[in-house]
């Protein structure tokens, strides 16, 4: 599914891109994970001097007197303390740290997102942004946290094994033969781990995918009475998530319960030759039970082994996914030395299209616009008319560039569409979409949307312009009143109103409604055409409509067919004149009927 869904950026080895994105994240948190990792060393330090001191303890200390035994009492109570309290220090650290990692790389992908083209969102489901957005930040926010752990676990065994080296080297090497074999089950363990976590956390994007569009189209899902339809999808789905948790799981319970066996046969080989080392008098007791105490206190880092070598895995295959967004270039891109639009004026918001061919998809799919050309006078209206399919929301997406041209030239005053910034280009092209999204907050923040900081009375004169005042104003809490996701909880007409109220708020040199008035009532719709006539003085507009009284808005019709301009005039001029304007027309009236 991957490979269909983003490019081949990441073609190589496979777990490269991975492990850049962990060595980026690295080398921003170094100085908080220096500071976890020296509080490891000091946890490790108070850790290692506990069997020390107690083995002098237990040779010197019995056998002195009271204040010896206390003495000794006390540096083994000190040593607990310096444990102890660094432990605290240390996680605190690592846990800071880890989800400091994972904050800062969720709100980068947010923002590459956010820059990622349309074309890319056409392709790619929402809930498998969702997934890599979320899940995978947070395999690599838990490998984060563990590393200043497995530093000071490391730091153990390693401080653990030169000790006992210098104290009895072959006892030392019973106690520690076994580790050559954890570290070879370690690395078939590693081995056999990485497909089935990479396979889960791919399972787990697409059942996220089922569980959005479920969510996001429960409407039509009970228009459809298809409730069972999407049960099955989402029971196939799990269905491939629990077999990829079970193969995962399969090889963690083959491989642990060995990894945490073997260095537990190290202390029966102390326990067995250190015992007859202590008959013969060529070992003190002390040193038996300190040469046991270390044993013991190498069973966790081992044992942490298994669980450092899953997580790694699976930060790595996160890093995997969460480098094919970040490395997917955005196709729309702002250019290097963007030019300014002319200072707003009377004339200005001219559109001319000059040999445009485009069309969605891969190259050599069907094209849309071929040798497309039109002008758009500055300040006038157009309305786009013309069967479905026949490209007249294209027209709007690229004047805002949200796609590009395969050929040709979009201009907005005489410049190049891809000679703006972008921030410029959509700042001056307003559109209402026939599929309005309203976002789940206040009524006059979602008027204000694109001007967060417009002063009350600005909102409220959009908002009659659009002739959705006075519904508002009938809201249980008027311009206040949050509005739940995606609006639903107003009317189709309401939410349209909204939106236009949020576009002419923007004060667009170029207005784009496509359909905007589709889902208002015939009464409405005659208040918001009296009120827009007002908003497109002075202003480009583009009306995209069917039904004649939404096309009366626009001074000129210009129809569309196979990709190209076949007419155009006043309304009445094609009615007269056009057959095809006629036959779209009465297609589009019998079609609302």
């Amino acid at each position: 599914m991957e490979s269909a869904l983003f490019s081949s950026a990441t073609a190589g080895s496979e777990r490269r891109p991975g492990w850049r994105v962990l060595a980026g994240v690295l080398r921003a948190q170094w100085l908080g994970l220096s500071l976890g990792v020296g509080a490891g060393l000091c946890w490790t330090a108070g850790k290692v001097s506990v069997p020390m001191l107690v083995r002098q303890a237990i040779d010197h200390g019995i056998a002195g007197g009271f204040s010896d035994r206390l003495h000794w009492a006390l540096l083994v109570l000190c040593a607990g303390v310096v444990a102890a309290a660094f432990t605290g220090f240390r996680r605190f650290m690592a846990f800071r740290e880890g989800r400091r990692a994972e904050a800062e790389l969720r709100v980068r992908m947010f923002a590459h997102i956010q820059r990622l083209h349309f074309a890319f969102h056409d392709r790619v489901p929402t809930g498998e942004l969702m997934s890599r957005s979320h899940a995978d930040l947070l395999q690599i926010q838990n490998l984060i946290t563990l590393i200043p752990l497995t530093i000071s676990n490391l730091v153990i065994v390693l401080a653990v094994s030169v000790i006992m080296l210098s104290i009895h080297p072959l006892l030392t090497l019973f106690a520690l033969g076994s580790l050559p074999f954890v570290n070879l089950l370690g690395r078939r363990f590693s081995e056999r781990l990485y497909p089935t976590v990479r396979g889960l956390q791919e399972q787990t994007a697409e059942l996220a995918s089922v569980v959005e569009e479920s969510v996001a189209g429960v409407r039509v899902v009970k228009g459809f009475g298809a409730e069972q339809v999407q049960q099955r999808r989402l029971e196939h789905e799990a269905e491939d998530v629990y077999q990829m948790a079970m193969s995962a799981a399969t090889v963690r319970s083959t491989f642990l319960p060995a990894i945490e066996l073997v260095p537990s046969l190290g202390q029966i080989f102390v326990l067995a030759y250190g015992g007859h080392l202590v008959l013969d008098g060529e070992l003190t007791i002390g040193t038996l039970v300190m040469f046991n105490f270390y044993v013991i206190l190498l069973v966790n880092p081992l044992r942490m082994l298994g669980q450092i070598i899953a997580t790694t895995q699976r930060a790595a295959t996160a890093g995997d996914r969460v480098a094919q967004v970040l490395q997917t270039e955005p196709a729309i891109a702002e250019p290097a030395a963007p030019r300014r639009l002319p200072a707003r004026a009377t004339h200005t918001g001219e559109v001319r299209f000059e040999r445009v061919t485009f069309g969605y998809g891969a190259e050599g799919g069907p094209r849309v616009l071929a040798d497309f050309d039109l002008t758009l006078p500055a300040g006038g209206s157009v309305a786009l008319v013309g069967e479905t399919g026949c490209g007249k929301s294209t027209v709007a997406k690229l004047i805002a560039r949200f796609y590009d041209a395969a050929a040709g030239r979009v201009l907005l005053d005489g410049i190049d569409v891809r000679e703006l910034s972008l921030l410029e280009l959509r700042s001056q092209v307003g559109i209402v979409f026939e599929d309005t999204f309203l976002f789940s907050d206040s009524v006059a923040a979602n008027i204000a949307f694109a001007r967060p900081d417009a002063p009350a009375a600005e909102i409220e004169r959009a908002a009659r312009l659009a002739g959705a005042h006075d519904f508002i104003e009938r809201l249980p809490d008027g311009y206040a009143t949050a509005i739940g996701e995606r609006g639903f909880s107003l009317s189709g007409g309401q939410r349209q109103r909204i939106a236009i109220a949020r576009a002419i708020l923007a004060d667009p040199r170029v207005l784009i409604l496509d359909d905007a008035t589709s889902s208002v009532d015939s009464e409405k719709e005659h208040e918001i055409r009296a009120a827009m006539r007002e908003v497109m003085q002075g202003r480009t507009t583009i009306v995209i409509a069917h039904r004649p009284a939404t096309i009366a808005l626009a001074e000129r019709v210009v129809l569309l067919g196979a990709g190209r301009v076949l007419c155009e005039g006043t309304h009445e001029q094609l009615m007269r004149e056009s057959p095809a304007y006629r036959r779209v027309l009465a297609a589009a009236q019998e079609q609302a009927r």
